[in-house]
Order: structure tokens, then sequence, then C-alpha cells
């Protein structure tokens, strides 16, 4: 308290040694320098992190413009595909088609009983 008395009760001298920068300033704790040290680390750190934010946005940005770039070609054999079923199986539904290319369970058990290995 005492040299805080002396601070408030003589505020010429606080004004002067606040003007006076760094040379009247006490030495910092090692507590304040390890904080300093840290808070300077974790600063750094976090530019890095925005940095790699950044490079991972641009290659997200590329990898979806590629994307778009094939979605003609994924449309066209699309419509090439749908063309081929329904030209194969005439005018068939999806839903039917599906149903007539699932293999049934049976028929495997079938196959090995036509072709039996000798």
């Amino acid at each position: 308290m005492d040299a805080l008395g002396s601070v408030i009760s003589t505020p010429g001298q606080g004004l002067s040694s606040s003007t006076h920068g760094a040379q009247n300033q006490p030495e910092k704790s090692y507590f304040e320098r390890q904080r300093d040290a840290l808070v300077s680390e974790i600063a750094v750190s976090l530019e890095h992190v925005l940095s790699n934010i950044n490079t991972l946005n641009r290659a997200l940005e590329s990898a979806i413009a590629v994307g778009k770039e094939f979605e003609s070609v994924s449309t066209l054999w699309s419509t090439f595909y749908d063309g081929i079923a329904h030209e194969n199986h005439g005018d068939v539904d999806d839903e039917d088609l599906d149903e007539a290319m699932a293999e049934p369970e049976d028929e495997g058990e079938l196959k090995a009983d036509r072709n039996p290995r000798v």
C-alpha cells in the first residue's frame, strides 16, 4: 500500500514515469514472461491454423470445380444407361429392373448343382 499511496499522493510522478516508458518499469515476473511467451506461441499457432484452413478451402473449391466439370458427363452417361436399359427390357420401371437384375438367393446353389467339380 505504501507504493500505491506514494503514486496516488504524487500525481506528477505517476505521469512522468508513464511518459518515460520502459525505463522505470520493473522487471517482469517469471509468470508474466512465461505468459507472454505462451501467448506469442499461441498467436503463431493460430496463424498456421488460419493458413492451413485457407489452403484446405482452396483445395475444396478446386475439387468442387472439378466435380462440376464432370456433371455434364455424368448426365450423358446416365441418359445413355437409362436408354440402353429401357431398350433391352422394354418399358420396364426402374423398380422392376432392379428386381429383375437381383440374383435370387437359391440361384447360387442351383449353379453349384449344375456344374459339379470332379
